[in-house]
């Protein structure tokens, strides 16, 4: 393998626990260099822990964390050539925010017009020129982890570690800054690994993913295989909605924009079609969402976008007799046990 196909970032069979608790349980990963690379899962998942044992906040029980292929599974922190982003930014509120940015240039003893070069071109990078002067008491939250990703970058590490640094914004503002963070991380070419729970910000963002759950790595793939192609019923529920159905043997998911309302005597048309009744109907806005129990038994949820629909229509149509349709390549077999 040469140096440019050796992975920013390799762990291999990592093992933490806390106690009796397995919070990584055998957590094997490569990333590439250059990825935009997000470990997803909910709450006590072990996607935090495996992001805190590579930055050498934590030490594993067993196993290795590698950066470009050399082993820094013992290194402290600062000594290995990644930097992290925190939620809560962790500026220091007495330093103006060219000094926060510059800080760690200082520490490694950079000349000062050097610094303060390198800081201001960082601060452009975030689309924060001429704020070099104000403290971060007089920032926005949005500006402030903009600092913070600053601060982060301009002494551009090998890797750089995102630990659900959009969490504390509101809902706008945070998927602006998820389009900001996608365009920075291309143009400074710097491998991001990051960190979330919420799985429109994992779709949006990455080349490529993994899912956890309960300590271990469950699936890894690109956004369109992991919501398209769930291996687990766990990936299926937790990565967006997903319909899981068992017929004829077969265990599989739908996803609810894939299926089509039919009137009861429609032709199926080459679908897979079965007849139900809408349970309830939920309007929001852009979309209606229809819940639909089968006659064979089990539930469907159903996605359809109001092009024309009023809402007067879409709720009108709870209690309705209707016919369920959906292409069969649209169906993905799921297995009981996870990767």
């Amino acid at each position: 393998m040469t140096a440019s196909q050796t992975p920013d970032v390799s762990l291999a069979d990592l093992h933490k626990s806390y106690g009796d608790v397995a919070a990584v349980d055998g957590v094997t990963l490569d990333v590439a260099h250059g990825e935009f690379f997000t470990m997803l899962g909910p709450s006590g998942s072990g996607k935090t822990t495996t992001l805190r044992l590579i930055a050498g906040f934590e030490l594993p029980d067993s196993g290795a964390v590698r950066l470009g292929g050399e082993d820094v599974t013992r290194r402290a922190p600062n000594a290995r050539d990644v930097n992290t982003v925190f939620q809560d930014y962790a500026l220091f509120p007495h330093m103006t925010v060219l000094a926060n940015v510059a800080y760690g240039l200082r520490v490694r003893k950079v000349q000062r017009e050097d610094r303060k070069r390198r800081a201001e071109e960082a601060l452009e990078m975030v689309r924060l020129p001429g704020y070099g002067e104000r403290k971060p008491a007089q920032l926005s939250g949005g500006q402030r982890q903009r600092v913070a990703l600053a601060r982060a970058i301009v002494n551009r590490p090998r890797v750089l570690l995102l630990d659900e640094p959009l969490g504390a914004l509101d809902l706008k503002l945070r998927q602006e800054m998820q389009t900001e963070l996608k365009r920075i991380q291309r143009e400074v070419g710097i491998t991001f690994v990051y960190v979330t729970h919420d799985q429109e910000e994992a779709l949006t963002m990455s080349d490529r993913l993994a899912v956890f759950d309960a300590g271990k790595i469950v699936q890894v793939g690109a956004p369109a295989e992991i919501y398209e192609q769930p291996a687990t019923a766990f990936v299926a529920g937790f990565v967006g909605v997903s319909n899981v159905l068992e017929r004829e043997g077969r265990r599989f998911t739908v996803r609810p924009e894939k299926i089509r309302l039919l009137e009861p005597a429609a032709p199926a048309d080459g679908l897979r079609v079965e007849a139900g009744r809408v349970a309830d109907v939920a309007y929001a806005g852009m979309i209606t969402r229809y819940r639909v129990a089968l006659d064979a038994g089990g539930e469907l949820q159903v996605v359809r976008q109001n092009l024309e629909t009023s809402s007067a229509d879409a709720l009108e149509a709870a209690g309705r007799n209707v016919q369920v349709g959906w292409a069969p390549t649209h169906e993905y077999v799921i297995n009981e046990e996870g990767a």
